[in-house]
């Protein structure tokens, strides 16, 4: 995908006045605009390559659809689900975070809420602000000796985990990605969910808000854990059913709860239902989990620079639905890129055909890890020229599925001669004879194989080129070609023939200008068509 230049950005929210100045410094111009209204946000998107946005505004496929320039979508901080993840991705728009910029904050205020709960503090604050002297009523406990079950063990999960280890808790803990060797070396030792509910005294969840933890902490969930377990979420709302939070409390089953974020179901935060918020026995805190000078002044910082690096061309980071754009940006994979979608483009022509199974196949050690941004761009090639408005690397492989296409990756380690020291990439669609194979040479992709003939002198794919196949016996195509030529006042700049299969050959020529009329060359081809790569 060759992205378009990035000029205007638009940032949401209030943030850190560092990140308006480093998308300036990088060249960009810059729109700040906090608390627009939904209709005002649909105005002023129209005309921006980028949007900068924090937890309050929802970017939602309404907003996508508006915004006719949309490239990237940055989100200063860790969570998207204010964004429509697939919408963005079906137009083509990357999204993009800064997973780290405010862990430490975030971690932090767990800390902080663990604390709260065993002591009591806001509540004991609160009332000697009303003038009371209530020692008996507060009585707390210790956190030394008392288990700690944190589940999701990422960056924040595992700074809280081995910050409460210093206060003396044994951390015990769940997640589906990281190993249980990985957990144990900084101290926490995972079990089934099934073992942690009776085992924990207080539980505290860092996972993102999924159909899988929604509802993480449940009726069902509660009843299994020691009466009186106190439990965080400074996470996501909606992790914590906050209706059988509120009867386990109610009950005793659960004997304290901090809360920082709340279900959004019925609209954004603060909660309108306010008897969870009031019940004496939770710690409610209104989203402050990255609100911390630091970590704002690290996520405004994180997401400019990103966004800059795009513009620049520089690279991409913290890509949440692009990841095979990413390695786009390296010198050494982007004419692999450009190969791959040359192939899609020209198996499309040869077969007439988007849908069906498509067989990508990498051949070499160099491009052993290579099929996850291939993939991509070979369906991007498939269905180039389409009704889609535009194909990207974001958006090819949902496009793909949705058009009936589905492409799937192998990998040799062995490649054939000349090629094994560079790799070739091999294309077929399934089922049909139509394959094509190409490998790089420098830095210009070119094809070696077309449906089983092979070009000695490898033939390169890139701009205007035409390809047909015709007679091997008969020699009036290449002369009828160079004739549109010069009437046309282009120019031939190569041309590449193939072996011979069932007295046909293969030609690929690269133009000068694509020819407007291929008329008189079609009676004297089995085949022919221009690609533009």
């Amino acid at each position: 995908m060759a992205l378009g230049k990035l000029q205007k950005v638009l940032i949401s929210e209030s943030l850190d006045p560092c990140c308006r100045e480093i998308l300036q410094a990088g060249g960009l111009r810059v729109q700040e605009k906090p608390g627009l209204s939904k209709e005002e946000l649909l105005r002023e998107i129209r005309d921006c390559d980028g949007l900068i946005v924090r937890s309050a505004t929802k970017v939602t496929a309404e907003v996508l659809e508006a915004a006719e320039r949309l490239q990237v979508v940055g989100r200063a901080g860790t969570g998207v689900d204010n964004v429509d993840v697939e919408a963005a991705t079906r137009k083509g728009v990357l999204v993009m975070n800064t997973p780290t910029g405010n862990s430490l904050s975030a971690a932090e205020l767990t800390c902080g809420m663990i604390l709260c709960l065993a002591r009591q503090i806001p509540q004991a604050a609160a009332s000697m602000k009303e003038g009371k002297w209530d020692r008996k009523k507060y009585m707390g406990m210790e956190l030394n000796g008392k288990t700690l079950a944190v589940l999701g063990l990422g960056r924040i999960g595992r700074e809280v985990a081995t910050r409460m280890q210093a206060f003396g808790m044994k951390t015990i803990g769940y997640d589906p990605i990281i190993t249980p060797d990985v957990s144990a070396t900084f101290g926490v030792e995972q079990l089934p969910l099934e073992q942690i509910w009776p085992r924990c005294d207080f539980i505290t969840v860092h996972t993102p808000l999924l159909p899988s933890t929604t509802g993480l902490l449940n009726d069902s969930t509660f009843a299994k854990c020691r009466r009186g377990v106190q439990v965080v979420n400074c996470a996501r709302g909606g992790i914590v059913d906050e209706g059988a939070l509120l009867r386990a409390l109610q009950s005793g089953q659960c004997g304290g709860a901090a809360l920082d974020v709340f279900t959004q179901a019925s609209g954004a935060e603060p909660p309108k239902d306010r008897e969870l918020v009031n019940h004496p026995n939770v710690i409610s805190c209104p989203h402050l989990g990255a609100s911390t000078r630091e970590a704002q002044s690290r996520c405004g910082k994180e997401i400019a620079m990103q966004i800059v690096d795009m513009a620049t061309g520089k690279g991409l980071t913290g890509v949440v639905n692009g990841q095979a754009l990413s390695k786009a940006f390296a010198p050494q994979t982007k004419p692999w890129i450009a190969l791959a979608r040359a192939l899609g483009t020209v198996l499309c022509m040869a077969g007439k055909q988007v849908q069906g199974s498509v067989q990508v196949c990498t051949l070499g050690t160099p491009l052993k890890e290579a099929g996850s941004y291939l993939t991509p761009a070979v369906a991007a090639g498939m269905l180039a020229g389409g009704t889609q408005k535009e194909v990207t690397l974001v958006n090819a492989t949902l496009l793909a599925q949705e058009a009936g296409l589905k492409v799937t990756t192998t990998h040799s380690d062995v490649a054939p001669e000349p090629d094994s020291s560079t790799g070739l990439l091999q294309v077929s669609l399934q089922g049909t004879p139509h394959q094509v194979t190409g490998t790089v040479q420098g830095s210009t992709p070119v094809l070696r194989q077309i449906n089983g003939a092979t070009f000695k002198q490898p033939a390169p794919l890139s701009g205007p080129v035409l390809i047909y196949r015709a007679k091997a016996s008969d020699t009036s195509a290449l002369a009828t070609l160079t004739g549109l030529l010069s009437k046309a006042g282009g120019q031939l700049l190569s041309y590449h023939s193939s072996s011979t299969v069932a007295g046909e050959q293969w030609s690929v020529a690269g133009l000068s200008a694509p020819l407007s009329n291929l008329g008189e060359l079609k009676p004297r081809v089995t085949e022919a068509f221009q690609l533009h790569l």
